[in-house]
């Protein structure tokens, strides 16, 4: 064991030290890390390699780079995947975390022109709305505003969300024919801002998503994610 320790490029081991600090906790996000002299002494190794081990975590968003200040532990980014359509509560426990729902919203509301075009129904046409906070070990990483065609899920609003998502609920009763969807970045309202704790100046990543089923648009949501916190991952 000891000779294949010794196998371990020198950077390498400086970078497993640095994550086993972070994964267990004794530097948190927002925390400086001891400064690259300081690690060239405590390894016995050249500022070089401990400057290789800093980079690279830095390119991985492990770290983040203050200019004049240090190096700080990154804010995790949270990912979605775009090429699969996941419950959010899905996602959190994959990663090991506790999600929770926030109902904020639930109720039904006639089409107003805009709305009746996104669906391509009357004006009129009855559809029920949600705007939900989802949580991830109690930190706001998303704002669901759903209005969904009640035709095709007519029992929506008799849903418990906080125990099931609506994606959840959809998947069931509306089995997914496909989805258009677009990313922006956005300054949220003043009322997103507060439901995610963040400031209005701060920019989001809006996912905007519209999903058919059965020959009819199912659902048209508007996901707002915090962009210091969250980021889209997609692949084949």
């Amino acid at each position: 064991m000891a000779e294949a320790k010794q196998d371990i490029p020198l950077f390498q081991r400086i970078k497993d030290h640095l994550l086993a600090q972070i994964h267990a906790g004794k530097w948190r996000e927002g925390d400086v890390i001891p400064s690259e002299p300081e690690l060239a002494a405590q390894f016995q190794v050249s500022r070089m390699t401990v400057n290789r081990a800093v980079r690279e975590l830095t390119a991985e968003q492990i770290l983040t780079r203050v200019q004049g200040s240090g190096t700080f532990v990154a804010q995790r980014k949270y990912q979605s995947t775009l090429v699969e359509i996941k419950s959010i509560a899905e996602e959190v426990r994959a990663r090991g975390h506790v999600h929770r729902s926030e109902v904020y919203t639930l109720e039904s509301c006639q089409a107003g022109e805009t709305l009746a075009a996104e669906f391509s129904v009357e004006a009129g046409h009855l559809l029920h709305h949600s705007v939900i906070v989802h949580w991830e070990n109690e930190v706001p990483i998303q704002v669901e505003d759903r209005w969904v065609n009640s035709t095709v899920a007519p029992e929506y609003l008799d849903q418990d969300f906080s125990v099931a998502t609506p994606n959840e609920y959809l998947m069931v009763v509306a089995p997914l024919q496909g989805v258009n969807y677009s990313i922006e970045a956005m300054s949220p309202p003043r009322e997103i801002a507060d439901m995610l704790h963040i400031q209005q100046k701060d920019a989001c990543l809006v996912l905007h998503r519209k999903t058919l089923s059965r020959g009819s648009v199912a659902s048209v949501a508007t996901m707002w994610h915090p962009g210091n916190r969250y980021q889209f991952a997609g692949g084949f």
